[in-house]
Parts: structure tokens; sequence; C-alpha cells
């Protein structure tokens, strides 16, 4: 490539991601020449500054038009600043977590950890704009090894090791898995590009060779959920949540997880689209008992397993697994709302989720114990966090009035409004619902009846920290009062035909 063709391309458009690589490259230079004992505050700082300014940058770009650099590689439609806000909000409040994070082991490497956060970031937004195999599997590459450091920056807790090397070791054979799936993409179609692969999916002499689109469709999938830990890939997410540091767990129940839908909405919708399946049905109508299977597994191995726990931690670990199962139900029915209906209930959760986290950091920080007993007596010691609390509680759960029951209701009648209707996967999600019931409700009870030492040992909040719960806590509540606004912030911005627009226009008359 020469410089004039280099200098032609619309750099303009990657401006959020050349914000992020910026700042993270920035924070590793003031790190390296920082005083060992100097306080790292400062960088969280920066590094807030950094995803905000990225955060603005997306904003004045939602009028453009869609705009492809570097040979259709990189994309910005609307379906990347969709989720690209989603990414670049969750990370934000992340970051507050870890600004307010005190331990010993965890201190000596703070300043890794918020450069290590943006290039898992930058990760995550390259591949909400990829149109590419390659450019896909870099970005999210980036985003698991920067996520395999930070899962082990306690070094001195043997727990923060030993979930370290399992999320390495597990997240090594989905990436072996996924690069196993992607070859015979490549090797059916000739070509690493979506849209092309998309194109070349509906040639006559792809018919002899059904079988292997349909084997190619099931290998991708499946090692591509392991980044949104849905079973049979969800084993690593227990271990890793209980031993990595809070912020690291939110990050990786939020930010993670919505990156790994985004891959598979890229991924799955585009390359397959006009797949042939065996025989005369299109390949996402003849796998759809396979997603309906993987996602009912999903929902019910995360709410009953979660029934048993007894640690904090690895309760939210099966309760994120759940949240996996419960954003699978869309795709087994791959209507017009997908989009929509995805990126609405990750917007619920990323504020019920981060806010549910920076409570579970204030209480196991002081207790120093990840057991549920933290809760106790929490209402008579500090009724300023018992109550957020369960508002984030009862919104994970589904219960009207809450932004999680908009988000569920969404996909319920998604699954039930279209032909033919899913009516067994909605009764799994229904019953998976109510047993989710009796863990969500059992941390209300433990704050509200249950006595603690209501003498002294009152929760002491920062500034900041109190600003991300009253933030999440108003998100949860006035989105499931009002979700319009939200949704006609998705409608006024993003189109949504768009995204499926594309990808027919695309595979007809595709510019080379």
């Amino acid at each position: 490539m020469d410089l004039d063709t280099l200098f032609s391309f619309e750099w303009g458009v990657m401006s959020p991601e050349f914000i992020i690589l910026g700042t993270a490259t920035l924070l590793s230079i003031i790190d390296l020449f920082m005083k060992r004992e100097s306080s790292r505050k400062p960088l969280a700082w920066l590094a807030g500054a950094g995803v905000l300014a990225s955060l603005v940058a997306i904003f004045m770009q939602l009028d453009q038009d869609v705009t492809s650099i570097l040979y259709d590689t990189y994309r910005l439609d609307s379906f990347s600043k969709a989720f690209k806000i989603l990414l670049l909000l969750g990370t934000l409040l992340v970051l507050v977590l870890a600004s307010n994070y005190k331990k010993e082991d965890v201190e000596e490497n703070r300043g890794e950890f918020y450069y290590l956060l943006l290039a898992a970031l930058l990760g995550a937004m390259v591949m909400a704009s990829s149109a590419d195999l390659i450019t896909l599997f870099v970005g999210l590459e980036l985003l698991s090894l920067s996520s395999y450091i930070m899962a082990g920056l306690e070094r001195k807790n043997k727990r923060s090791n030993e979930s370290a090397f399992k999320y390495v070791v597990s997240g090594g054979i989905a990436t072996a898995i996924t690069l196993f799936g992607m070859s015979y993409i490549f090797g059916l179609t000739g070509e690493t590009n979506l849209f092309r692969i998309a194109e070349n999916m509906g040639n006559v002499e792809l018919l002899k060779h059904s079988f292997l689109i349909v084997f190619a469709f099931i290998i991708t999938f499946a090692g591509l959920t392991f980044k949104i830990a849905a079973a049979p890939l969800h084993m690593w997410a227990p271990d890793v949540y209980e031993g990595a540091p809070v912020p690291v767990t939110a990050f990786l129940s939020v930010v993670s997880k919505t990156a790994g839908f985004v891959i598979l909405l890229r991924v799955i919708i585009i390359t397959f689209i006009a797949a042939p399946g065996i025989g005369s049905e299109p390949l996402l109508l003849q796998v759809q008992p396979y997603v309906m299977i993987l996602a009912a597994a999903t929902m019910i191995i995360g709410n009953v397993t979660a029934l048993r726990q007894r640690n904090i931690k690895r309760m939210f670990a099966y309760s994120s697994i759940a949240q996996a199962g419960y954003i699978l139900v869309p795709f087994v029915s791959n209507s017009s709302l997908l989009f929509e209906l995805i990126w609405f209930y990750l917007l619920a959760y990323l504020f019920m989720n981060i806010g549910a986290f920076t409570v579970i950091q204030l209480l196991t920080s002081q207790e120093g114990s990840n057991d549920i007993g933290v809760f106790r007596g929490l209402f008579k010691r500090s009724p300023w966090l018992a109550v957020p609390m369960t508002f984030f509680v009862l919104s994970l759960a589904g219960i009207p009035v809450t932004a999680g029951f908009i988000g569920k209701f969404g996909i319920f009648m998604g699954a039930l409004g279209l032909e033919p209707a899913h009516y067994w996967l909605a009764a799994v999600m229904m019953a998976t619902t109510l047993v989710s019931y009796v863990y969500y409700f059992n941390i209300i009870a433990i704050m509200f009846f249950r006595d603690g030492d209501s003498e002294g040992k009152r929760v002491s909040v920062p500034g900041s920290m109190a600003a991300v719960l009253a933030f999440c806590a108003a998100s949860v509540l006035i989105l499931g009062i009002m979700p319009d606004l939200a949704l006609d912030f998705f409608y006024g911005n993003f189109d949504v035909n768009e995204f499926f627009m594309q990808i027919e226009t695309e595979v007809h008359t595709h510019d080379h």
C-alpha cells in the first residue's frame, strides 16, 4: 500500500479508537516514569478522560453515513456506533470502581491495570466495526489477552492466580475452536470479508457442501459463545469472577459480554444470512433447534446452579451465565427486532450489573470476605446502599418498573411474536426467571430482615462511587418506567433496517 492510498482513507471515522489507543499509550509511558511509591489515581482520571473523549467522538459521528475504510475491513455504521456507546459507557463506570479499589498487591500493578483495561476496550471497539474475519479475530484476541492479565492482577492471591490460569487455558481452547470454524468458512468461500463471504454463500456450487457449511456454523458459534459465558463453555466464569479483582469482574460481566454479542451478531448474522442448509431450508432456519437448546441450557444451568452459591461473586457469575441465555433467545427467531432487543437488554444489564458490583466492592473490601453474609443487616447499617442494591437485584430478576423487566419482556414477546412461535423456549425463560427469584430475593431478605452488627460498621462510600450508584439506580428505574427514552434515542440515531439492508446490498452489489 503506497502513501497516496494510505492518506486517501477517511481516517476520521476511527477517531474514537485513536483516542483510546493514544490514551493507553500515554498511560503506559507515564506509568513507566512515575516513582514506585507515587499514587496511580491520576492515571484513572486520565483514562476516564480518554474514554469520555472517545464517547463524545462517537456522538459526533451519529449523523455520519455508512463509511468503510481499509478495503472494507473497518466499517462505521449504525451497528458499530450503537454498541460502542455501550462499551465506552461500561468502561467509564468500571474505571470509577477501579480508582477506588484498594488492595496492596493490586496497588503495585495499578498503572498496568488502566492501560490494559483500555487495550481490552480497544479490542472490543475494533470488533464492533470489523467487517472482516481477520480484524474481528485481532480485536477478539486484544480483548482476551488483556482480560487474562487483568484477571490475575492480585499476584499474592492464589484464587486470582488460579482464575487467570483457568481463563487462559479455557480461552485458548475456545480460540482454537473459533479459528477452526473460521478456517472452514474461509475454505468454503475463499474470502475473509464478511460481506463477500455472504455473497459467496449464495453460490450454487456450495450446495454440494451444505453439510460443511452447517458444521462451520456450529463450530464457530460454539467457540464464540465462550466470550458470553454460555453453555457449554461457561465453566470458566465462576472461578474467574471469584478470583479476579471486583472491577475486573464487573468489566468481564458487562463490557466483555457485550463484545461477545457484538462478534456473534457480526459473524453469524452477516456471514450466514444467505447460507444454504442441508436440503431446501436456509441454514439460519435449520440451526434454530441447536441455538434453542444452547439458550435453554444456559438459562437452566445459570439459574439452578446459582441457588447453591454462598460466595456473592460466584452467585453473580452464574447470574451472568443465565443472563447470557436470555440474550441468546432473540438469535433463535432472527427477526428484524434482533438488533434493538439485544441492544436495550445490554444497556439495562450494564446499569444493573455495574451498580450491583459497586455495592459488592464496597462491602467485600470492608469485610474482607466474599460470603453473602456481608449483606447481613445492610439496611440498618447503610440504607443508602441497601435501597439501590434492591433496585439492581429486582431489575436482574425482571420485576416490573425496572429496566430488566422491559428488556426481558421484549425478548419474551419476541420469542412468541413470530411464526412459528417458540413456546417451549418462552416457557423455559419464564420458569428459569421464577427460579432466579429465590437467590435474588435471598439477597434482599438478608439485607432487610437478617440481624447484623448494626452498631458501627457503617460502610463509607467515596463520592465517585456514590455518583455511580445514584446514576445506575436512576437509570434502572427511569428505563423501567420510561423505556421510550432509550428506544427513541435508538430509533432516532440508528437505522434499524440499515444493518440488514447493508447485507442485502453488499451481497448483490459489492463494491470491490
